[in-house]
């Protein structure tokens, strides 16, 4: 239906928009304003049936991105992250990251449509033509600018056209979940093994060099061995998890060396065990000064002095590193009786 079939009476009062002068190209202007053509109106702007079918559709489409954005949550609580399906004619895929993909982007389609097609058939579509103006903003346009707004919201219908306005609303408000939903993949939730390693009572250490189970013989006067737990080999699965938390560096001091008084108890005839770990961000320490007793973290500089307690001396690390308390078994090999008193590394909030 075009506008030359609507009787006159039906059709909509024109807006008081202006177009801008209109001239006739000649030789002395051959780029005049020809001016906008005359508007035709759509069939929603006659027909309230229209407009409402109009405005159903709308609603629709913002419903059907709402039940999208739910269904997005489901699959992504319900839905193992190692089952495949088979899609034609695409293969296999993760059944997860189909139905995410689907239904994340049958959501935004949809609130993107729904606002297509209100605009398209709902709003105003008249034409303005507007002058050129200077960059500053006069009163007079700051007034333009609130009127037209005003203007502009009032053809929105938005505080006529209800069910669209609360439809919308609904499927602006549920589909930021999902992005929510995503910061689940960060990473699995560490509950307390963050506070935790494989040290146990019991368990003899093992040098990382040599794969043997280390004596006090081995572990000469100002030396800096490096250390893991027995039973921890390289090929295993957890082996780069494990051994981030529970690298050792052992150092023998003289006795009297040793100024803090619960690292001397937690030692063996001079032998102290620390974790290899930096408690600034978690960089393995390596480097070691024998005649000061300090180590050094290459990554930041971060010093410690492994005779008082592995103090921090120097550097951004917040805390000395945590120290092991070992002994020897009955066969005369070192061993943990224990495991650390306090998490490794890096401080982390729920540390307290």
């Amino acid at each position: 239906m075009s506008s030359q079939d609507i009787p006159e009476e039906n059709l909509p009062a024109e807006q008081g928009h202006a177009h801008g002068a209109v001239g006739v190209a000649d030789e002395e202007n051959p780029f005049a304003d020809p001016g906008l053509p005359p508007h035709e109106h759509r069939i929603q702007d006659v027909d309230e049936r229209a407009a409402r079918r109009s405005e159903r559709m709308v609603a629709l489409l913002f419903t059907v991105s709402m039940l999208a954005t739910i269904g997005f949550i489901a699959s992504y609580v319900a839905i193992p992250d190692d089952k495949s399906i088979f899609v034609f004619p695409i293969g296999h895929l993760s059944a997860l990251n189909f139905a995410l993909g689907l239904t994340l982007g049958t959501a935004l389609f949809c609130i993107g449509a729904g606002a297509v097609h209100w605009a398209r058939t709902l709003m105003s579509d008249v034409e303005v033509a507007d002058e050129r103006h200077p960059i500053e903003a006069p009163p007079e346009v700051r007034a333009k600018v609130h009127e037209d707004f005003r203007q502009g919201a009032k053809e929105s219908a938005l505080g006529r056209r209800k069910l669209i306005r609360n439809t919308m609303f609904g499927a602006l408000a549920l589909v930021p979940l999902s992005g929510v939903m995503l910061l689940r993949d960060l990473g699995p939730l560490p509950h307390s093994k963050l506070r935790h390693t494989m040290w146990a009572k019991g368990m003899r250490l093992v040098n990382m060099n040599t794969n043997q189970p280390l004596r006090p013989e081995d572990v000469a006067v100002g030396s800096l061995t490096f250390a893991k737990p027995d039973g921890l080999e390289e090929n295993q699965e957890e082996f780069q998890t494990e051994i981030a938390k529970a690298a050792l560096m052992i150092v023998r001091l003289q006795p009297g060396n040793i100024k803090d008084k619960r690292e001397l108890d937690w030692s063996h005839e001079g032998i102290v065990a620390f974790s290899k770990i930096c408690t600034h961000v978690g960089c393995p320490i390596s480097l070691y000064e024998q005649q000061t007793h300090h180590v050094l973290c290459p990554c930041h500089q971060s010093t410690f002095d492994l005779s008082d307690g592995a103090r921090v001396i120097f550097g951004p690390a917040g805390h000395a590193l945590p120290q092991l308390r070992i002994g020897v078994d009955n066969e005369g090999y070192l061993q943990a009786l224990g495991d650390f008193e306090e998490p490794v590394g890096p401080a982390f909030w729920e540390r307290g």
